[in-house]
């Protein structure tokens, strides 16, 4: 099979940009999807674009009065980086390479998977970051609050980014011409 390393590579780049996609729409757009739960029947949940019961927005501030400082609402800002969409580009590219055979496709999907991968990574960092202070705050006033399941589907994505520009990375060296028939 011509240029099968490239296949691996497109799978995984498609997982991730499915899994970033989920945690891009999580609350308060879509309500099974957040970062952080609070309280016992989980009625407060935070996502990228604020928290149920108020509108979406880049940048938000917390309902626990203890957490509404300049740097967490900051922190709260960078959340845009899961939407940022790399993995859909290399997903692209990887489509692209696969079916016209065109080495400088698979370059491409390379360099967006490897930097999807370190969006995500520094995403997921932030994530664990902010919604761990977060969560410690509201169990330091007496509320049960657990992480959500977006943190793990970011991770889910980076293990899929991060497998998907390791073999776009190896797709790079593969072949890229059919074989000609013999002609007498």
């Amino acid at each position: 099979m011509v240029f099968a390393p490239i296949y691996p590579a497109i799978a995984f780049c498609f997982a991730a940009m499915v899994l970033l996609l989920f945690v891009s729409i999580s609350v308060p757009t879509w309500g099974h999807v957040s970062f952080l739960t609070v309280g016992k029947s989980h009625e407060l949940k935070y996502g990228i674009f604020g928290s149920t019961g108020h509108g979406p927005s880049v940048g938000y501030y917390f309902t626990n009065g203890h957490m509404n400082s300049t740097i967490l609402h900051n922190l709260t800002k960078t959340l845009i980086l899961h939407a940022l969409g790399m993995a859909g580009f290399a997903f692209f590219f990887g489509i692209i390479a696969a079916a016209a055979h065109v080495r400088i496709c698979a370059v491409i999907m390379t360099l967006l998977a490897g930097f999807g991968m370190m969006t995500t990574f520094v995403a997921w960092v932030i994530d664990m970051i902010l919604f761990g202070i977060a969560r410690q705050r509201y169990r330091n006033d007496g509320n049960i609050s657990q992480y959500g399941n977006a943190n793990w589907l970011t991770l889910g994505a980076l293990v899929a980014l991060t497998l998907g520009f390791c073999t776009s990375t190896c797709s790079i060296f593969g072949r890229y011409r059919r074989k000609r028939g013999v002609t007498y």
